[in-house]
């Protein structure tokens, strides 16, 4: 390090001298130097100190620094590595979420899909549900008018007032099955039908079929006028004249009565004369019979003409069952009528089978079928008038 020149001023900066004073000549300035080395020297010694002081904080703050550098640096290394590593994880990771959303906008697409189609066939099985439910109604309101109209021309026709009423019993069940308000008033009037129905007088239609079957069952055990048999009044039993001549010994058996073989010969052709006259006589009368006929032709129907004068019997017992069935009173009267003509001209009303017959039949013409029977106008009108609403 170079020494300064001397100064008054030790404070002040040092400066180069001017070129009047290097001009000087070397004698005059050693001897000032002389005087201010010292001094100088003791004012430069703590400079010194310090500059070392401040060269040694400054290396050691520069080894710290270099040292705290390769530290960060290799810190920041290794961060940067790690750094580096996770950036690649999270490329792997967000490549896999991207897969995985691209799976799942898949799936989202798919189901979005089959939500609209899911939701189209939900509105068609509505609609579908809709015309079911409207048709199943139709069908129903179709089928019960169906029934009501068989079981009205049944009743009017042949007055099964049991099936009317099985009808509309049959009728309100279903419709109470469907529980809508709007068939109340299908109700309502099938229930006063039922009830005019069930305020009806009873027939014993079962009981006056069954009499005439009873009827139609004996009238081939009824005996015909071309085959009556004579009715011969019954006659005293005749005793053999031995058994009178016995019974006039009897008396006298106490006193000794004595008969011969004589007498017994005799009474004995006697007996048998008298059995032989009664049978010829017997015979004689039944050669000649005396009637009080009114209609002769029926003494003279010929096997033949009997057997169908018995099934003519049958068949006009037949109809009016028929006619019976059927509420015809009309035809039910005329044909007992003409039933109760034909045995009293082919049949002997004096055998006690005629006579039970012709009673049955009577008390079948007694009874009576005639009853005026309801119509279903009321629930057929409910019924057409609720399917002819819009």
């Amino acid at each position: 390090m170079n020494e300064l020149p001397p100064s008054s001023d030790p404070g002040q900066s040092f400066q180069s001298n001017p070129p009047s004073q290097q001009a000087e000549p070397a004698t005059s300035r050693a001897p000032l130097q002389n005087d201010n080395a010292p001094r100088l020297q003791k004012t430069l010694k703590p400079i010194y100190g310090g500059l070392s002081i401040l060269a040694v904080l400054l290396i050691a703050q520069w080894w710290s620094a270099q040292h705290e550098i390769s530290s960060l640096r290799d810190e920041v290394a290794q961060r940067l590595k790690s750094g580096e590593t996770l950036t690649t994880e999270t490329k792997v990771l967000v490549k896999t979420v991207q897969d995985g959303m691209r799976e799942l906008q898949a799936k989202v697409n798919v189901l979005e899909s089959k939500q609209t189609e899911a939701q189209s066939q939900q509105l068609a099985l509505e609609q579908l549900y809709q015309e079911l439910s409207k048709n199943r109604d139709d069908w129903a309101l179709a089928e019960i008018e169906q029934v009501l109209s068989t079981a009205s021309q049944q009743l009017q026709l042949a007055g099964n007032v049991q099936g009317a009423i099985i009808a509309l019993q049959n009728a309100d069940s279903r419709l109470s099955r469907s529980d809508k308000p709007q068939f109340i008033m299908i109700r309502r009037a099938i229930a006063k039908d039922l009830e005019r129905l069930k305020a009806l007088p009873t027939v014993d239609l079962t009981g006056i079929a069954l009499r005439l079957d009873s009827v139609i069952g004996q009238i081939d055990n009824m005996p015909l006028l071309s085959d009556e048999k004579p009715v011969l009044a019954p006659t005293q039993p005749k005793t053999s004249r031995r058994a009178l001549n016995k019974a006039e010994a009897k008396p006298a058996a106490g006193a000794g009565k004595v008969r011969n073989s004589a007498s017994d010969w005799i009474a004995d052709l006697g007996d048998k004369w008298d059995s032989w006259t009664n049978e010829m006589w017997t015979e004689v009368r039944q050669l000649i019979r005396v009637r009080n006929v009114d209609i002769p032709d029926a003494l003279l129907l010929s096997p033949t003409q009997s057997y169908y004068a018995r099934e003519n019997l049958k068949l006009r017992l037949l109809n009016a069952r028929v006619a019976l069935l059927t509420r015809n009173e009309a035809a039910f009267r005329s044909d007992l009528v003409a039933a109760q003509d034909a045995i009293s001209r082919y049949f002997d009303t004096r055998a006690k089978q005629t006579q039970t017959t012709q009673a049955l039949l009577r008390q079948v013409q007694a009874s009576n079928i005639s009853i005026e029977m309801p119509t279903l106008a009321d629930s057929l009108n409910a019924v057409r008038n609720y399917k002819a609403k819009p």
